[in-house]
């Protein structure tokens, strides 16, 4: 039985979406895609389009190049090489990808993120290395269509054992080819990123050298479709698998979703125990990415590798993809264990470097070295909630009060409370809130809470994820353009699952298994501890923090939505936050400095 036909057989209802072909999808046929196997040689100086980075080498291109998998199968590669591999081995640089090996791009991005248009080739996959830039600095670059995308064979599966079974048979081809010195290792920002973390958590290699996840997941379930344990992205989702072409079937996990709303099995199939990967790690993190500052901590924290790397950037992931510095950076790190050059890395590179944000009113902290995450200098703050208020204080408050709001609905009010900072503050880490709850017209509650910035008035402060020469106020309200502030999320049935045996080292981790549910009582009153994702930010005196609860999420759009969409939380009625007394209700902070180094 091969492995995809496993994955069926244990999942019986894992339902199927026919794709469009790549020359009837509206996202890839303004590309005029075709099937074209070739060899070709790209001369120095060559450019793809007016205004494009040109070719900084020679460099050979074998397009559609047919990769063997052991079912019978075969993925297509582009792959790309500086012609001089045919005197002297290059290693290679896997870009594992269903989004096509050289057609969508950043272009159809606000501002290109930052990246201006000669910073690309137009020859690099989304979201992967550039082949002008990495041919000239001696590496192959090899874009490869997963399983299913494209025009390569078989039924795509997003991530999991099938994938990880592909990305072996592709490691153990290229690295035998007569132009490769026998290293791979693989790069890339989000599903690149997590494609190689998801099969160096279940498969290795002995011509794999090093990975370069940069920002990505490591359990879907928990860090983007049902956080908190409760329906989220759906809509992207289902856009998702939806932008996906091929001539085949691909996995509808938008319907998933739906029907398996427990973490199980299936789930499990997608989640990634890092602590077996070996290889050495070179990740990129960011506070801004609302999509993958879980998982790259998660990655950094629980990896087994001995050899691993944090760079946490300032900006959102794709202007770092291309930034020049940033690619010098990553290729001393390939330098080091795909060419075996002494170049000083292991002994010069922190083994985290930490970037926070001032949201415009003080300056970013960037790239300070630190040793783990989260940081041994930090102190933990408990502030208290004050309903009555509508503040948070640093002692408990003795009066019991309370203060609701609208459950569902994206107009929905949100309970607020304010605090403020007399003096110069750095928070970074994970931040957690005990909220006592209630609801009298429903036996559940999805909840979820953000920190945001605030200044001295009490006006919210946003970040500017790339350089922009516009004015914020015409940079539009989205994840991949705005830092807004860190998210947590909980469905309060959801609470029964907690796990005491998984934490982060300090105790702020709340992490719940979420394989079973336990509806409250309507009109009791529930204890809730939520994590928020991991935040870094600094602060001015006078400066402070907002803490908002609401029932459904608290950011803006998604960058394949781009709008508001209705709520997909299942709360009714009003939620009550309690506070004082008995209920305890509080935030707790991880403070890192009170002065500026």
């Amino acid at each position: 039985m091969t492995t995809t036909q496993n994955i069926k057989s244990r999942f019986p209802d894992l339902n199927f979406v026919k794709p469009l072909p790549v020359e009837a999808h509206p996202r890839y046929k303004p590309f005029a895609v075709k099937f074209n196997p070739e060899h070709v040689v790209l001369k120095k100086g060559h450019e793809k389009e007016p205004g494009r980075k040109q070719m900084l080498v020679d460099c050979i291109v074998d397009r559609d190049t047919p990769v063997p998998l052991r079912d019978g199968l075969h993925v297509y590669a582009d792959i790309y090489r500086p012609a001089s591999s045919d005197d002297g081995k290059v290693p290679v640089v896997i870009c594992w990808s269903p989004y096509g090996k050289s057609s969508i791009s950043i272009d159809g991005m606000f501002h290109r993120s930052g990246v201006p248009r000669d910073w690309t080739s137009g020859y690099e996959t989304f979201e992967g290395l550039d082949p002008a830039d990495w041919c000239r600095r001696g590496y192959a670059v090899v874009n490869v269509d997963a399983r299913g995308a494209q025009f390569s064979e078989g039924t795509f599966f997003f991530w999991g054992d099938q994938e990880a079974e592909d990305i072996y048979d592709t490691i153990d081809y290229l690295s035998k080819q007569s132009w490769c010195n026998g290293s791979v290792c693989m790069g890339g920002n989000s599903y690149l990123a997590k494609a190689q973390v998801s099969f160096a958590a279940r498969q290795s290699h002995p011509a794999l050298k090093a990975l370069a996840p940069w920002e990505g997941f490591t359990d879907i379930y928990r860090q983007l479709l049902r956080r908190g344990g409760f329906a989220m992205h759906n809509t992207f989702m289902a856009k998702y698998q939806w932008g996906v072409a091929g001539n085949h079937e691909v996995e509808d996990m938008a319907q998933m979703v739906k029907t398996h709303p427990l973490f199980d099995e299936y789930w499990a199939g997608k989640s990634d125990d890092v602590e077996k990967i070996d290889v050495p790690l070179y990740l990129l993190g960011s506070f801004a990415n609302p999509f993958h500052a879980y998982g790259s901590f998660d990655t950094f924290r629980r990896a087994g590798s001995v050899k691993k790397w944090m760079r946490v950037h300032a900006n959102f992931e794709w202007y770092e993809m291309y930034e020049r510095s940033s690619n010098d950076d990553l290729q001393r790190f390939f330098d080091r264990y795909c060419k075996g050059i002494m170049n000083g890395w292991e002994e010069d590179t922190p083994p985290l470097r930490l970037s926070l944000h001032g949201c415009g009113s003080v300056p970013n902290i960037v790239e300070r070295p630190a040793i783990g995450f989260p940081l041994r200098r930090q102190r933990l703050e408990t502030y208290y909630l004050d309903a009555a208020a509508k503040t948070l204080h640093t002692s408990p408050r003795d009066n019991e009060s309370s203060v609701h709001h609208e459950g569902h609905g994206l107009e929905a009010s949100t309970s607020e409370f304010v605090l403020k900072f007399n003096e110069y503050t750095e928070i970074a880490g994970y931040a957690k809130v005990r909220l006592w709850m209630s609801c009298k017209e429903h036996d559940d509650m999805d909840v979820v809470v953000q920190l945001r910035k605030i200044d001295g008035s009490g006006n919210l402060l946003e970040g500017i994820n790339f350089p922009c020469p516009l004015p914020d106020s015409e940079v539009p309200d989205a994840e991949t353009s705005k830092l807004f502030g860190p998210q947590g999320f909980l469905r309060a049935s959801s609470s029964v699952s907690r796990d005491p045996t998984r934490s982060s080292s300090d105790g702020q981790e709340v992490y719940y298994r979420h394989d079973r549910e336990e509806k409250i009582e309507p009109g009791s009153i529930v204890p809730l501890d939520i994590t928020l994702w991991p935040m870094g930010m600094v602060f001015a005196a006078g400066e402070g923090i907002l803490l908002r609860v609401g029932g459904h999420f608290l950011s803006a759009p998604s960058v394949l939505v781009m709008k508001p969409q209705e709520s997909e939380d299942e709360n009714v009625g009003q939620h009550y936050i309690h506070t004082g007394g008995k209920y305890d209700s509080c935030l707790i902070l991880p403070v890192a400095a009170r002065s500026r180094a």
